[in-house]
């Protein structure tokens, strides 16, 4: 006898005698068709949308099917884990699976109700399929599918996941894309949006150029911050306790052209230098009324503490035994004036390598706030620059939220920053250098970590740039003398060539979640904000890149062409421009980096 046929003898005969008694229907194929992939957005063709992810990304290959595929990369103690809560029902069946590549890679889920599940492979040089079974408990209606890799391996991807089941009840399945998406008004920094609501919604994400934005929970939104004379892609999605839906029909806006000449009134693109005022050497001492004036930031190097801290800033310009051919006083006063008039901004830099500064108190903070002062005033400079390094800026272990630090280092100095802004109006130019280990190394690391060991004074800087953004006129890193960073495709970087300045400029323009985490995230700059920091010559500091490399950085950041393995989330034709160390070093090495400047930017 075929056992096989067994079966469906007797649900031939069990069907006949159901529908022999009145009220009673037969399971229909309809009924068994109510199996669903309630999985959502499993193939990742819209990003990471409905997925939670410590270290994910997406990215076009390699991908199983579709255009997308997850890629993850496991860090230290972080397995890379990226989950989804689904609704699910009670009681009943569900078969998970998906497609995998890498080492040690995990699909499972947890929070059955019954026995949680997993399947893994050791090793899957190609796409392969994992899948698992289990049942729901008598009171499970949602559960948490997930897949991750392992402490210590290199990045794994996972495309086309499915949980095959029955479908949760109520608001278990995330709303359809919002329709009708318009913008309704256009200003010079702000667009305003209006959409139709979507069935079973809650809120709704709004997304500008690929990047959440803000989450609201009416129908409208207006975003704001953003450049003049810029165009804007935007994206909306529905969202509700079961997820979040796939993005919205893009629309695309384009500011209007406001009333000035951007932040501080400075040039659409321009060429910041850091002056040795303070200090002569292999470079030679430059005066300052013989920069050229292409330069339209001139960062004067340095002002320095009495004490690390004391909070009490001075500025000694350098001497005559030092610098021969140093200019007075009043000289040097005349030149500010004439640069002034000229439409460039003059500011003095405080800290450098030796110029260790930590405002631990209130009272170092007053005595930093009145010394930066008197500086400003005795020069009639036009503002100031941070360029804290060393040991300057570090977190307490207990200081886990960039957006509300309490470290006093920090507390104090944006605390003081506020204070001279306010003090001399909107028209005061701030700007700021810290080097990668303090912004972009934040990606994977912020402060000592949620387990302790880690270096305090990664990522020390976020808070300071995020409180002060409204303020900040540059952000201009310095992509030189740094180690290799981690940009957003999850990729170590290292200075050298243009992948570098483009990978760290992208993370500050994007936006990136800080220490890995997608609910705790770095808000994107505007362009207009962040200029790329480099070095003049080879003489100047590890990471020089030559000018072709420079050109290439840029063709990549501003028009998109030009690129190499680094694929930007974006094209900023509003990136403000360059920052160098030095002028002195690049007129030692007969302007290379201002010419190179010049012909790009016309």
């Amino acid at each position: 006898m075929d056992r096989a046929r067994r079966p469906r003898s007797v649900l031939a005969v069990l069907t006949a005698a159901l529908l022999a008694v009145p009220g009673i229907t037969a399971l229909s194929s309809a009924a068994r068709a109510a199996d669903a992939d309630v999985a959502t957005n499993g193939g990742f063709e819209s990003g990471l949308t409905g997925w939670t992810c410590t270290a994910g990304t997406t990215v076009n290959s390699p991908v199983h099917s579709g255009s997308s595929a997850l890629q993850a990369t496991p860090a230290g103690s972080d397995a890379a884990q990226c989950s989804q809560t689904v609704s699910v029902q009670p009681n009943a069946q569900y078969t998970l699976s998906g497609y995998v590549r890498g080492s040690y890679v995990y699909l499972g889920a947890s929070g059955t109700g019954t026995t949680d599940v997993s399947a893994w492979t050791q090793s899957a040089p190609d796409w392969q399929k994992l899948s698992t079974t289990f049942r729901t408990g008598a009171a499970t209606t949602k559960v948490t599918v997930y897949t991750h890799g392992w402490y210590g391996t290199g990045a794994y991807q996972a495309d086309d996941i499915s949980l095959i089941g029955p479908g949760g009840s109520g608001t278990g399945q995330p709303p359809a894309p919002p329709a009708g998406l318009r913008a309704t008004s256009v200003t010079a920094s702000s667009v305003g949006l209006s959409w139709s609501a979507a069935t079973g919604a809650t809120s709704y994400a709004v997304y500008r150029d690929g990047v959440k934005a803000q989450t609201v929970t009416g129908t409208s939104a207006t975003v704001s911050g953003l450049t003049a004379s810029t165009a804007y892609s935007f994206q909306v999605t529905a969202v509700n306790d079961a997820g979040e839906s796939a993005k919205s029909t893009a629309v695309t806006a384009t500011t209007g052209a406001g009333s000035g000449g951007g932040s501080a009134d400075l040039p659409a693109h321009a060429l910041v230098g850091y002056l040795h005022a303070s200090f002569a050497n292999g470079a030679g001492y430059t005066r300052l009324a013989d920069v050229p004036d292409s330069w339209d930031v001139i960062d004067l190097a340095f002002g320095e503490p009495t004490s690390v801290t004391s909070g009490d800033i001075r500025f000694n310009r350098c001497p005559v035994t030092e610098c021969p051919n140093v200019e007075s006083d009043a000289d040097f006063k005349a030149a500010v004036k004439a640069k002034q008039a000229a439409g460039k901004k003059v500011l003095i830099s405080i800290g450098g390598q030796n110029g260790q500064v930590q405002l631990t108190t209130a009272a170092a903070r007053d005595t930093f706030v009145s010394s930066v002062s008197k500086i400003i005033d005795t020069y009639g400079l036009d503002g100031l620059d941070i360029d804290f390094e060393g040991h300057s800026l570090s977190l307490n272990a207990n200081d886990t939220d960039f957006k509300n630090p309490t470290t006093p280092v920090i507390v104090n100095l944006i605390s003081a920053l506020k204070t001279l802004k306010a003090k001399y109006g909107a028209r005061f130019v701030l700007t700021m250098a810290p080097e990668t280990f303090f912004v972009q190394n934040g990606y994977q690391f912020y402060g000592t970590g949620k387990w302790g060991g880690q270096d305090p004074r990664c990522g020390a800087y976020l808070p300071v740039i995020h409180a002060l953004r409204d303020d900040l006129t540059l952000l201009h890193v310095q992509d030189y003398n740094s180690g290799p960073i981690m940009g957003l495709d999850n990729q170590y970087h290292s200075m050298g060539g243009a992948d570098f300045h483009i990978a760290m400029t992208d993370m500050l323009l994007t936006g990136f979640p800080v220490a890995g985490d997608p609910s705790n995230v770095f808000p994107p700059l505007r362009p207009d904000q962040v200029a790329i920091g480099m070095p003049a010559s080879t003489n100047a500091g590890n990471g020089y890149v030559s000018p072709a490399e420079v050109t290439r950085t840029l063709d990549c950041l501003t028009k998109r062409t030009n690129c190499g393995s680094y694929a930007t989330h974006g094209t900023w034709p509003a990136l403000r421009g360059l920052m160098t160390w030095s002028v002195n070093w690049d007129r030692f090495a007969n302007w290379e980096f201002q010419k190179n400047f010049d012909a790009y930017f016309g």
